[in-house]
């Protein structure tokens, strides 16, 4: 495999930016090597600086649920930026992106569009702290939520815990509003709220996390989750960032049948561009400015471009059978792989 330009890439970009890249997970360091510089992709295929081609089974860590390059999305991102990538005000395109979304999600009445998925999850916990007048977090170890101060934080040593920061440049006071607890927990879930009864804004969990390798949860503890959080009238937070718009159309929510207070979405609305959301009920969501005491805001919120992607991903994703193929072809990987699996195992004995 030839490698000379990737390697020539990396050495200018170690350069300009920290580690050689914009992104900590693209230096390779878990897996060793040089970062293969990626030239174009089309379909599951990608191709890199020195012509090798790869089967993506990435998907650029989640957008790309129609492969690289769709013919229908690329056409809707030409059209749109035809007319101007941006403009710092409203377009029709945030109207039908937004409303294909709310017919087709019972579990939001209204939602804001943002630029990333860290962005909805931050914004989100800055709602359900408005919105209860409470401080305190609870997340889940094994649990990503993007890289806001508050939810930067690993378990400490004890059942429940303030947790520890895992990086530098997170101060002290915001770790202490935040309480880590291990996963399918049920009896670390009660000692929190017992100890800090009334203080606690929100539980937010990835219902199915993916961060650390799938943790896959019992639809029974995120039934718990939800009953705990109405009896303490703290609000529940789904972040369906990477799982959103993948087992469903309405996600994880949907799957399991369970109503979260607020659900966070990114990756997948936006067919490749950068693009965020946050959704909840007209009650909570109206607590947002301009409307309500919460400020959030965006220059590139609801960017015509990316919305233009979004609504010809999503498009494709509500044809009929397009999530029963999807599980054809993803049992037919998972199938293969086992099969490999035991064949090798068979040889080796």
């Amino acid at each position: 495999m030839k490698r000379e330009k990737s390697e020539a890439l990396f050495e200018k970009a170690k350069s300009y930016f920290p580690g050689g890249v914009n992104s900590p997970v693209r230096a390779f360091r878990s897996v060793g090597g040089t970062p293969l510089f990626i030239e174009k992709g089309k379909g599951a295929h990608i191709w890199d600086a020195d012509g090798n081609e790869f089967i993506d089974y990435c998907g650029s860590w989640g957008p790309l649920i129609l492969g690289h390059a769709n013919d229908k999305v690329v056409d809707a991102i030409k059209k749109a930026v035809e007319k101007g990538s941006s403009f710092g005000a409203p377009t029709a395109l945030e109207n039908d992106l937004a409303e294909l979304i709310l017919k087709n999600n019972k579990y939001i009445q209204k939602l804001r569009f943002v630029s990333s998925g860290t962005e909805a999850v931050m914004s989100a916990i800055r709602l359900a702290r408005g919105y209860t007048k409470r401080n305190k977090i609870l997340k889940f170890e094994g649990c990503y939520h993007g890289h806001s101060d508050s939810l930067l934080v690993k378990a400490g040593s004890g059942l429940v815990t303030f947790g520890n920061t895992s990086s530098a440049g997170v101060p002290e006071g915001v770790v202490n509003d935040t309480i880590v607890v291990s996963l399918n927990n049920e009896q670390a879930v009660k000692q929190a709220f017992a100890e800090f009864r009334d203080q606690i804004a929100c539980v937010i969990i990835e219902p199915i996390p993916a961060n650390n390798g799938l943790l896959l949860q019992r639809k029974e503890y995120l039934q718990f989750l939800r009953d705990i959080c109405t009896e303490n009238k703290t609000l529940l937070i789904f972040d369906e960032v990477i799982n959103g718009f993948r087992v469903g159309f309405d996600g994880a929510a949907g799957y399991y049948n369970i109503q979260p207070d607020i659900i966070t979405y990114g990756k997948i609305i936006g067919g490749g561009l950068p693009v965020g959301m946050y959704g909840s009920s007209v009650e909570i969501m109206s607590c947002i400015s301009p409307e309500g005491p919460v400020y959030q805001a965006g220059t590139l919120s609801g960017n015509p471009v990316a919305m233009a992607a979004g609504i010809a991903q999503l498009t494709e994703c509500l044809k009929p059978n397009f999530y029963q193929d999807l599980e054809t072809k993803t049992q037919f990987l998972i199938d293969s792989i086992f099969s490999n699996l035991k064949s090798l195992q068979t040889s080796d004995s």
